[in-house]
């Protein structure tokens, strides 16, 4: 089993592909992220789909690279015999989704076997294949894919394969791509030609970087990253491009991802802001207001790609999981939670990208309001919390803090940029007030001396490291302080940050443990160079840098023990993290506004 780590990301900002060191696809959705993979192996065997090309001889030694500032993948195999480069990309696309591979001889040459699995549905429905109109065409129920190639290709045992000879400087190209069923074939696409377009439009992108600081590779990479889990029809992100990699190798904590959460909207606003990326920053905050629009009572955590609503949760049970990690889940049960945080963080985004010349008109300004007044009635009310738990709901410290965040960006938006709400200020300055009294009251355990995971517990939580962040207190009050220094004493392990302890005192109703979570780290590092301690944040940051693959990519977890990355990948919030985290090193100390 490839370690999830050992994956490179393709993207063409509608849907993904994982590759793994030696150039196996071993997860594709088309035609969007959230779409039924037809290649499901990474969550099973290699007959739930995968699309490898490996040598008839021993392969010797592999590398790989992305192509400058791209997500094109090479991967360079090595044998006794020669070496092959396969260049892989998704070109952003027009009508149809394609992924292309086209084999490059680069040493000598190299007998190779192509072997393609296709199963739709996760890896469920075995496809009628045929060949037509020169090329190879599978179709099961709405899907079609085409395979156009100059190779030979044959059936065996459900699985079409080639075996070919690359010599060096030849190069055969492979283009894989999707249609509905009942409609015809797309035209033949030229991959060369496709190439360059795709290397042209990640390279005009890459362009637009505005980062002088340190760093520079991490931060890009974080960016590409990004870019390339954004759904480009509709602005949304999806918050990794996978779903059910385990938390836990072998445990039950594995979740569907690949939906846009709503409270990753300031994070990646800002991330994106800052880098320059005004129109992506733009059209996420379009996502944003689209897909909460209506009544703030029935305002979601999250959404679909396209903004839709309902995201139900159901398992898969003939895939075997990730290294035996089940169940497999699609959909997230999570969507239908009520959660206070994300109040504070869609009118935190917005107050964000007013400060950035962003400007809302007057009906995203009545939404808002709309969303300020729900939140009057429910703000005292227990939540499931950041962290979507499936135990009891609770009167969460970050939740609380959130619904501050809500009317303080309220009565900024109104003070610093003009929004109308005369009849509204005052209360919503009272409720601001309120809610910071009761938080100080009733989160901080004197005790402990750290705020607490939720009123009345003495279990510490890495998202109080937000307290500063979003300026509820500034970093040099001794609280924050104390509450920083206490989660470094009892969240810390090996060098990194964990969300809350799993255990006999768990709130999350789940059994078994997960990894110490790579966003919460990069916190702890930005409340560190806030306090003062700039060598120990900075040690930190190096420390997560260190934790990325040799594409710079990250998951959402790491297991310190075993050495290996967990959880969804690519997660976008530990990329956003990245970027945010190396622009405030970047800046003196001072506390945020």
């Amino acid at each position: 089993m490839t370690k999830i780590e050992d994956y490179g990301f393709l993207s063409d900002t509608q849907t993904a592909a994982l590759v793994s060191r030696d150039g196996c696809i071993d997860w594709l959705c088309f035609p969007r992220f959230d779409s039924p993979a037809c290649f499901a192996s990474l969550l099973g065997t290699p007959e739930n789909g995968h699309w490898s090309f490996k040598p008839v001889g021993e392969i010797t030694a592999t590398r790989r690279r992305y192509r400058g500032d791209t997500l094109i993948l090479e991967t360079e195999v090595e044998t006794a015999e020669g070496t092959v480069r396969l260049i892989d990309f998704m070109p952003p696309r027009g009508k149809a989704p394609d992924i292309i591979r086209i084999v490059e001889g680069v040493r000598g040459t190299v007998t190779l076997r192509m072997e393609l699995i296709i199963r739709f549905d996760y890896g469920s429905a075995v496809p009628w294949v045929r060949k037509r109109n020169g090329a190879l065409e599978a179709i099961a129920g709405p899907d079609a894919l085409v395979l156009r190639t100059p190779v030979a290709t044959h059936g065996e045992n459900l699985t079409t394969v080639a075996e070919f000879t690359v010599a060096v400087g030849e190069r055969f190209p492979f283009v894989l791509t999707w249609f509905p069923s009942h409609e015809e074939q797309p035209p033949p696409v030229n991959a060369e030609h496709a190439l360059e377009q795709t290397q042209a439009y990640w390279e005009r992108w890459a362009g637009r970087f505005d980062y002088a600081g340190p760093w520079q590779s991490a931060v890009m990479r974080s960016l590409l990253t990004l870019k390339g889990l954004t759904y480009a029809p509709t602005g949304g992100i999806v918050a990794a491009a996978t779903t059910s990699l385990p938390e836990e190798i072998g445990g039950v904590r594995n979740w569907d991802y690949r939906y846009c959460w709503l409270r990753d909207a300031t994070f990646t606003l800002m991330a994106l802001m800052n880098a320059g990326y005004l129109t992506e920053a733009t059209a996420w905050r379009q996502w944003l207001l689209r897909a909460v629009a209506g009544s703030p009572a029935q305002m979601q955590i999250m959404y679909g790609v396209r903004g839709e609503r309902r995201l139900s949760e159901f398992e898969l049970p003939w895939l075997s999981g990730y290294e035996h990690s089940t169940p497999v889940r699609v959909g997230n049960a999570a969507s239908e939670q009520f959660q206070l945080d994300v109040y504070g963080e869609v009118l935190d985004s917005m107050y964000r990208a007013a400060q950035a010349g962003i400007q809302a008109s007057e009906a995203d300004w009545r939404l808002q309001v709309a969303l300020l007044g729900f939140l009057e009635t429910k703000w005292e009310s227990p939540d499931f919390g950041i962290w979507e738990i499936r135990g009891e709901p609770q009167h969460f410290t970050h939740s609380k803090m959130m619904a501050w965040v809500a009317f303080d960006r309220g009565v900024k938006l109104v003070e610093e940029h003009g929004c109308s709400a005369d009849t509204h200020l005052e209360k919503w300055r009272e409720l601001r007030d309120r809610i910071h009294r009761q938080v100080c009251e009733l989160g901080y355990h004197e005790k402990k001396r750290a705020f607490t995971q939720f009123y009345g517990s003495d279990e510490l939580d890495a998202s109080i490291l937000m307290m500063p962040l979003v300026g509820f207190l500034p970093a040099e009050d001794e609280r924050v302080r104390n509450t920083v220094e206490a989660v470094e004493r009892e969240l810390m392990r090996d060098g990194f940050v964990l969300r809350y302890r799993t255990g006999e005192k768990n709130v999350d109703g789940l059994p078994g443990h997960e990894g110490v979570f790579l966003l919460c780290s990069f916190w702890l590092a930005d409340c560190l160079h806030l306090i003062g301690r700039t060598e120990d944040a900075r040690a930190l940051f190096e420390r997560l840098l260190a934790l990325q693959n040799d594409l710079g990519l990250l998951a959402e977890e790491y297991d310190p023990v075993a050495k290996r990355q967990l959880g969804n990948l690519p997660q976008a919030f530990s990329h956003v993290a990245l970027v945010n985290t190396a622009r405030l090193l970047s800046r003196p100390a001072n506390p945020p506004e």
